[in-house]
């Protein structure tokens, strides 16, 4: 094998150094990983520190390069030996996009395509696998650890990184590509409430009444589509609880970083390869109620465990917070009472609203505009039934009125001018807010 540089005399009878296109590159790689694994203890090597395992794979990597009889350029042969190393003791190669911290989520596509989302926006990123066995290898390595598995008979999983960062993968016969990764990456400092108002995603006013809702014990639903923010809201929302509070939280996979130091993370479990050993959120949510809990969070309702989640809030659990897929405020609603139907329940549609009305106090919604931008677009507030309908009430808005040149949403925040009932509830408990805090600017 034999890469020629372009700037060099083609004539030159003198061995040729270039930087390769990278599938060379990657088979480079993976043939100096399989050399450092068949002439050293994986084990042993995997407790060295980088420095150390470094000069272990530049080594490797100069052995093989001589036999070859490859030359690389300096800097490609120190990129072949970072790339090494991202495969013994991160991800492979994706791995640079997880250290990057402007990188909010990668999307392996198969072994030959990995996009990357960097400001809202979508993009086909310079990195590959070797082959559809090096992906696998990979997820693997993030699941094992878990105590999950991937295989024919289990072919979707979802888990975390040591990070934090929510991880799906879904393998064939399901996914007719090969396998799919996709990581939603978190920040490593998570983010306040001051860091979302200087993101645009609302206002300073906003951020004021959704701390003192929390500190008042309302119930509230953060609502929105795929990737709107709306995990990153119920963390900021969160933090709002006081420290001295109980809090037991419950996820599928454990994504909330709450700093209190009272919290209990719960998380579900799938079932084994036997089909047994299963624990839902549902049965979770019944068992947090056992705990003796101050707030109980469940990460995402999305089937029968709203039925429990509403009884809880019903039932002396006041202060609790969850997040849901769905378009608008309303679509929240709708979904909630489709979701309580799931639970078997032979309920009229009349008494499920009323559930629905007694125990969710707010709606936050969220949404990811088309500049890639997340806003909150609607604070509601439920105020009770109007014969068979729920009645709700808009505090704040997101008014768009526009896009720039360069495609930039255009728009601001917005107070309605109207006052929810439950400032009297703030009064009450004594939570100053300022006077003219729903007043229209």
């Amino acid at each position: 094998m034999r890469f020629q540089d372009s700037n060099e005399d083609a004539g030159s009878k003198q061995q040729k150094r270039t930087q390769p296109d990278s599938q060379n590159l990657q088979v480079l790689k993976d043939k100096v990983h399989q050399k450092l694994m068949e002439t050293g203890n994986p084990v042993e090597l995997r407790k060295l520190d980088r420095a150390a395992l470094s000069a272990k794979v530049a080594e490797a990597a100069s052995a093989l390069l001589s036999a070859e009889g490859i030359s690389l350029l300096a800097r490609t042969k120190n990129l072949l030996v970072e790339e090494v190393l991202d495969e013994i003791l991160g991800y492979g190669p994706i791995q640079p996009l997880l250290d990057d911290p402007t990188i909010t989520e990668i999307m392996v596509n198969g072994y030959s395509r990995v996009y990357a989302e960097r400001g809202g926006k979508i993009f086909l990123t310079d990195k590959t696998f070797l082959n559809d066995a090096h992906v696998m290898r990979i997820i693997e390595k993030i699941v094992m650890p878990l105590g999950r598995r991937i295989d024919e008979s289990s072919p979707m999983v979802d888990a975390r990184l040591p990070d934090g960062s929510r991880i799906n993968a879904i393998i064939p016969p399901l996914s007719v590509k090969g396998p799919t990764l996709t990581v939603r990456k978190f920040s490593r400092e998570p983010y306040t409430a001051q860091n979302l108002v200087e993101f645009g995603t609302f206002t300073s006013e906003m951020a004021e009444l959704m701390e003192a809702c929390v500190q008042a014990r309302l119930n509230i639903i953060i609502s929105g589509g795929t990737g709107s923010g709306k995990t990153t809201t119920l963390n900021v929302l969160s933090a709002f609880v006081p420290n001295d509070e109980r809090i037991v939280t419950i996820e599928d996979a454990a994504e909330l970083r709450l700093m209190q130091d009272h919290v209990v993370p719960l998380e579900s479990r799938p079932a084994n390869i036997e089909g047994r050993g299963e624990i839902t959120i549902r049965m979770l949510v019944r068992n947090a109620l056992r705990m003796r809990p101050d707030r109980i969070i469940v990460g995402e309702v999305r089937g029968a465990e709203a039925l429990d989640m509403l009884q809880a809030m019903n039932t002396g659990h006041d202060g609790s917070l969850s997040t849901a897929h769905t378009n608008s405020p309303r679509d929240t609603l709708s979904r909630l009472e489709t979701m309580v139907l799931m639970a078997g329940t032979e309920l009229p549609s009349r008494a499920v609203r009323e559930q629905i009305t007694a125990a969710i106090n707010l709606i936050i919604h969220q949404n990811r505009l088309r500049d890639g931008s997340r806003k909150i677009t609607h604070i509601t507030e439920i105020q009770g039934m109007e014969g068979d309908v729920i009645v709700t009430q808009d505090i704040f808005l997101f008014n768009q009125k526009g896009v720039d040149k360069d495609g930039k949403v255009i728009g601001a925040h917005e107070a309605t001018g109207l006052r929810p009932r439950f400032v009297d509830r703030f009064q009450q408990q004594g939570i100053p807010l300022p006077a003219n805090l729903f007043k229209v600017r």
